[in-house]
């Protein structure tokens, strides 16, 4: 249940739907097995499995749903195979080469031969949605994938107003002054052992793994020009994560300490009551982490903060 990647979207305008509802309407967009031609398939499915019997959790206003996507494996490489081969047998039979319109007209009737037999690769994804503080995580290492998931709800909903969650600082900046200047470090956050420095110009990426951030090589690095674009930090009892420019926070991992209390929680050996156990103490340290690292880099910026003046 852990989540290990977090995009993060500040919610405007939230529908109101009671639980009944919202249960309802994923019911209505819950997913179906692919069909023989189609290619992928996105759809509600329940959080917790076959052990599951609803696809909205919700405790103390903190919902988790979940989705699942189905897609065929098609490699290009096996189309373009094929259609060497049948445009060679074509030319050959005929005396003469084929068109470039020709060619692609049997392109897509070779796909749409092999596709039925590709194999199906299934991934789930869990979204969570604070309604007290308006705010949605999407558990996904893509910020295309958190969009597409993002689609799906909003057709699910009618409507959805969402942005990326943003901060006054830019991460980019906060993590680079951070990293050069420890006097600047919040009291509750610790440096990692892993970073990715950008240079302004074109001397490319240099990432770093296992290495100690207040060496020497890594401050040279920041003083010939180098910015931090992820860094690996920590919120002392809570988690560890590395964060990106982009304030998608990847790599979890909770505390210890939150993990034990987890798991001497009386679930009575109910799958569902595990999960929900997980989440609600999972989202509860993520919700204060997050409000943390929200006033650490300056406090939110709005849409309007980051519009064009007139």
């Amino acid at each position: 249940m852990w989540f290990k990647h977090l995009h993060l979207y500040r919610l405007h305008g939230a529908p109101e739907l009671d639980p009944t509802d919202l249960e309802s309407a994923l019911e209505a967009q819950a997913f179906r097995p692919l069909g023989g031609s189609e290619a992928r398939r996105l759809g509600w499915t329940m959080p917790a499995g076959r052990a599951g019997t609803q696809r909205l959790h919700e405790l103390q206003g903190q919902r988790l749903l979940t989705a699942l996507r189905q897609e065929r494996l098609l490699p290009a490489a096996v189309v373009r195979e094929e259609l060497e081969e049948r445009v060679d047998a074509l030319e050959t039979a005929e005396g003469r080469k084929l068109r470039r319109q020709e060619k692609l007209t049997l392109k897509e009737q070779i796909y749409e031969e092999l596709l039925p037999r590709a194999f199906v690769r299934s991934q789930k994804v869990d979204l969570w949605w604070d309604t007290r503080r308006n705010l949605i995580a999407v558990n996904t290492s893509s910020r295309k994938r958190a969009e597409e998931i993002l689609d799906l709800l909003r057709e699910t909903l009618g409507s959805l107003k969402v942005t990326p969650l943003a901060t006054q600082t830019l991460p980019m900046r906060a993590m680079t002054t951070w990293l050069g200047d420890p006097a600047s470090r919040p009291a509750d956050l610790q440096l990692g052992d892993q970073v990715e420095l950008k240079a302004k110009g074109d001397d490319g990426v240099l990432r770093a793994r296992q290495v100690d951030l207040d060496s020497d090589e890594i401050q040279q690095l920041l003083e010939n020009g180098r910015q931090a674009s992820k860094l690996a930090l920590a919120i002392e009892g809570r988690l560890s994560f590395v964060l990106h420019d982009d304030l998608a926070v990847k790599s979890l991992n909770f505390d210890d300490a939150l993990i034990d209390e987890a798991s001497q929680a009386d679930d009575g050996d109910d799958a569902v009551v595990r999960l929900e156990t997980d989440f609600l103490l999972m989202t509860q340290a993520l919700a204060e982490s997050i409000e943390r690292l929200i006033v650490w880099l300056g406090g939110e910026s709005s849409p309007a903060d980051d519009a064009p003046s007139a």
